[in-house]
């Protein structure tokens, strides 16, 4: 870098802010793609699991008719609640990462761009 000349210099380092500002965004799109998809998969499955719960619940509910017992639909229900519970728990917990790992890594990204700037600035006042 010393031994190049000013304006090959002033070339070479903006070409490489370039490539660097690319490959972060690169970085950031990917990173977005990502935690879209897991949310989406995830989501499918708690949507599959609540419908298995239902399934379940109207057969109780059907043996409970022959029956003629409360108890048994009760109980199903309690069990619904709480798998619901649990279900809206774990998506409020993956999203709050989720949001939490995207704040890093813009956090990381604004450092690097502020790094990368920095050194031009250096580079370009020699």
């Amino acid at each position: 870098m010393m031994t190049m000349t000013t304006t090959r210099r002033r070339t070479t380092t903006i070409t490489m802010t370039m490539m660097m500002m690319m490959m972060t965004l690169m970085m950031m799109i990917t990173t977005m793609t990502t935690i879209t998809m897991l949310l989406v998969i995830v989501t499918i499955m708690l949507l599959l699991l609540l419908m298995t719960t239902l399934l379940l619940m109207m057969r109780w509910r059907r043996r409970s008719r022959t029956r003629t017992t409360a108890t048994t639909t009760t109980t199903t229900t309690t069990t619904m609640m709480m798998m619901m519970m649990m279900t809206m728990m774990m998506t409020m917990m993956m999203t709050m990462m989720m949001m939490m790992m995207m704040m890093m890594m813009m956090m990381m990204m604004m450092l690097m761009m502020m790094m990368m700037m920095m050194m031009m600035m250096m580079i370009m006042m020699r």
